[in-house]
């Protein structure tokens, strides 16, 4: 008998990854940082292989080692890359790292030296996003540097990219800016010497909206698991997780009784409460006291009160509840449950964030569709 559970549908993943496979004619790369989504990396990355992806995206060293360790042979490109790290065990494992400065290159050299052999870079431009990536003024000198550094055998130059930054408010004129300047950005990648095999800037939104911006490789990570990016389309994706658990305790209590620390919620009249056990320890957001969706007996209600570390607490009315019912918190929505989509918009955060919130906490992981 289960007491919590976040159930993945690795069919969904499969289902959403031949979606957008279909969509495009630029290679993909299956973005499963931050364990999956939430959903479990080695799970998401081996369904999203099967449904005919490319690559594996990820953005530390240590997830692409894991990656490798665990046998998998496919392209993996990191970007996410501190100083001091022993990258040379990435350049040995054959992983492609993104590169976005002199001083990140000079790493990336020293590493090719330390394993023995070149170093496959993903160089990245600042198209306008201001996080990661040379700056135009930047860019030249990066480019002349790792020309030089490719002549010498040091590094292979095989990637360029770039990351958007409006790309989920289909028509926003930034992203045309971007992809200006992405273009240009190539034009002088040419001029440099350098003839990198991939391209790419498409992240799940692009990959969904504009074909144009796919060039060699599109990125998906938020679709690939099923959510849709922008907000109200779902581009006919299925959500790949469930997360859920049963009643711990009912109890009936009479009306003006406060529930949870500091009665932030009364009840009106005469009422059953459901205590369900999860809290924010197991990824329920805190912001949902007296906003959380969740299913119970076929009824969506509100989550009463404070949401604990542990447990939160519904007022299910005259209904009947009973010990051991189960209470969704989100899924596809298939059955009237509520979707990841509607915690976003009852805590005021995104889709991205609901789940990736129950990755690697206390509740177990429960895998559909998995496949030896």
């Amino acid at each position: 008998m289960w007491q919590a559970e976040v159930r993945v549908d690795l069919d969904a993943i499969r289902e959403n990854v031949s979606k957008l496979r279909s969509g495009t004619t630029a290679e993909l790369m299956a973005v499963v940082k931050a364990d999956g989504y939430g959903h479990g990396m080695l799970p998401a990355a081996r369904a999203a292989l099967d449904a005919g992806a490319n690559w594996l995206g990820v953005c530390t060293l240590d997830e692409a080692l894991t990656l490798r360790r665990s046998g998998v042979t496919v392209p993996v490109l990191a970007w996410l890359l501190a100083p001091g790290l022993p990258l040379h065990e990435g350049v040995s494992a054959g992983v492609d790292l993104g590169t976005a400065s002199l001083a990140q290159l000079d790493e990336m050299i020293e590493a090719s030296r330390l394993a023995g052999r070149p170093a496959r870079l993903h160089l990245k431009i600042d198209t306008g996003l201001s996080r990661g990536g040379a700056t135009v003024a930047d860019w030249p000198a990066l480019l002349d540097a790792a020309a030089k550094a490719q002549a010498d055998g040091l590094v292979e130059v095989v990637g360029v990219w770039s990351h958007f930054v409006y790309a989920d408010s289909p028509g926003h004129p930034t992203t045309d800016r971007q992809l200006a300047v992405f273009h240009e950005g190539l034009a002088m990648v040419e001029r440099a010497g350098l003839r990198p095999r991939w391209r790419h800037l498409a992240n799940s939104a692009a990959t969904l909206t504009r074909p144009d911006t796919h060039f060699d490789l599109v990125r998906p990570g938020l679709s690939i698991y099923g959510l849709s990016p922008v907000a109200g389309e779902t581009y006919g994706l299925r959500p790949a997780m469930t997360a859920r658990a049963r009643v711990m305790l009912t109890k009936r209590v009479p009306a003006g009784t406060g529930v949870s620390y500091g009665h932030a919620y009364t009840t009106e009249a005469a009422a059953n409460l459901a205590v369900v056990p999860l809290g924010y320890a197991d990824g329920v957001p805190r912001h949902a006291s007296n906003t959380g969706p969740v299913q119970l007996g076929g009824v969506r209600r509100t989550i009463s009160g404070r949401v604990c570390m542990d447990q939160f607490v519904l007022d299910c009315g005259d209904d009947p509840v009973a010990d051991g019912d189960v209470a969704t918190l989100f899924g596809s929505g298939v059955d009237g449950e509520p979707t990841a989509d509607d915690w976003a918009d009852a805590v005021g955060t995104i889709n991205y964030e609901i789940v990736t919130r129950f990755g690697g906490t206390r509740v177990p992981r429960v895998y559909d569709g998995d496949r030896p």
